[in-house]
């Protein structure tokens, strides 16, 4: 399997499930501006045995297209500031990790830890 058939897998498995957007803020004031991308992702519950170390009851995990990522709005790398908004809920990035979903050196799909 090559990087660009991994991506096109997730991207195919990914669009079945909700939207998910990133969001982020700059500047200062209020209301503060911010920029925003819409990706393809899906939200699940952590398992009661993943719930160690930094992860609290209550957090998600939400597996997030990296391809829809790379143009956008948004300037990579993802921020901890970032904000993910799900189903109209602003929810905050607790944790990000980029190494998971890789193919080789190509990065498939972000597994964001977020909580609110």
């Amino acid at each position: 399997m090559t990087p660009e058939m991994a991506r096109q897998r997730y991207a195919i498995a990914l669009s079945r499930f909700s939207q998910v957007t990133i969001r982020r803020y700059y500047g200062a004031g209020s209301p503060r501006a911010h920029y925003e991308k819409i990706c393809r992702g899906r939200e699940l519950q952590y398992a009661p045995n993943e719930i160690v170390g930094p992860i609290l009851q209550g957090d998600w995990k939400i597996i997030l297209l990296a391809e829809d990522l790379e143009s956008g709005a948004v300037s990579l790398p993802l921020l901890s500031t970032d904000k993910a908004i799900v189903r109209g809920k602003e929810l905050t990035i607790a944790g990000i990790d980029d190494k998971t979903r890789r193919f080789g050196d190509v990065l498939v799909a972000y597994v964001l830890q977020v909580r609110g």
